[in-house]
């Protein structure tokens, strides 16, 4: 069920990074850095109706350093469609053990879409309802508080690579797609070839979760190689990916306490699969878990946040 990777040393997804990136500003960069990040986040704010989870008692306190979870949200969005989610991450944060947890939900898994009254994949969620769709129906499978929110529209793969002038990966999958060819080994990317290496999904034996570590691969990627970025430019190139392709509840205050009070907690990252197998309902595949997965699950992302185990059949 579980692959651990330690000493992470960066967040995932591209927001998050931001302020790795902006750390990294010395001189004459640093009010340029500090200002257009300040600037960009607060451009790409969603606001939740709603202060807090009805799964939380009481709010978040950074300072106090409660932890925290982010549903990290990859939709394929295009012109004059919502689209769907196709990735689904839940990453919980405990600063008081060190450490992190992500969880990703494959995109057909069956359950309860919330707001609907229906059973069906778990990624229709967002294009029936959007954000917070996609969120009470992630709430409602877990059993447990979705805290923030990072959007990323996955058609910023091409813009973000090509931002930071292309890509190299680790490939473990000989395949094509999209008219490139992918051996294994290391391949370099551009930002057409990444958004078709993150794509390709039936070809791959692992389906959702091959899909989801190639994502990871390239938003890694990316991230490291921003690190070592000192022009200017790219920054520019880099605030305006995320403007045009990342949505947030999280302000920049609350990132800059997240970096102040949790980082040590990204140091110790563990990786989760939910636990289930394919099925066919009435002509449509489905993920299927079990329930005993889903309130095992439940139990142990409970613990990691520090909240009553007492899990319930909601699902």
């Amino acid at each position: 069920m579980r692959e651990s990777k330690k000493k992470k040393k960066k967040w995932l997804w591209i927001t998050l990074s931001i302020i790795g990136l902006l750390v990294l500003g010395t001189g004459g960069y640093a009010f340029y850095l500090y200002k257009s990040a300040a600037d960009t986040v607060a451009s790409i704010q969603e606001d939740l109706d709603r202060d807090k989870s009805e799964k939380r008692t009481e709010q978040v306190v950074f300072e106090e350093k409660d932890p925290i979870s982010i549903l990290l949200m990859g939709v394929d969005e295009r012109d004059g469609d919502r689209g769907r989610s196709d990735s689904l991450i839940l990453m919980t944060v405990n600063p008081n053990t060190n450490t992190t947890q992500m969880v990703s939900i494959p995109r057909d898994t069956r359950t309860e879409i919330i707001g609907k009254g229906k059973q069906d994949k778990i990624n229709h969620a967002y294009a029936f309802g959007g954000t917070e769709m996609a969120i009470n129906t992630v709430e409602n499978f877990l059993d447990v508080p979705v805290d923030y929110f990072v959007k990323i529209n996955m058609e910023s793969f091409k813009d973000t690579v090509d931002a930071v002038g292309g890509v190299e990966v680790n490939n473990t999958l000989n395949f094509s797609y999209g008219g490139f060819d992918f051996p294994e080994g290391k391949v370099t990317l551009d930002g057409e070839k990444a958004l078709a290496y993150t794509r390709m999904r039936y070809d791959d034996p692992n389906n959702d979760f091959g899909r989801q570590e190639r994502q990871r691969k390239v938003v890694e990627a990316v991230i490291k190689k921003g690190a070592d970025i000192s022009s200017i430019t790219k920054f520019g190139d880099m605030f305006g990916v995320v403007r045009n392709n990342v949505k947030t509840n999280l302000t920049f205050d609350e990132m800059w306490d997240i970096q102040a009070n949790y980082k040590t907690a990204a140091q110790n990252l563990e990786q989760f699969q939910v636990e289930g197998s394919g099925d066919t309902i009435n002509g449509i595949y489905y993920f299927i878990v079990p329930e005993e997965n889903r309130l095992a699950l439940s139990d142990q992302l409970k613990e990691h946040l520090e909240i009553s185990t007492n899990t319930a059949s909601t699902n």
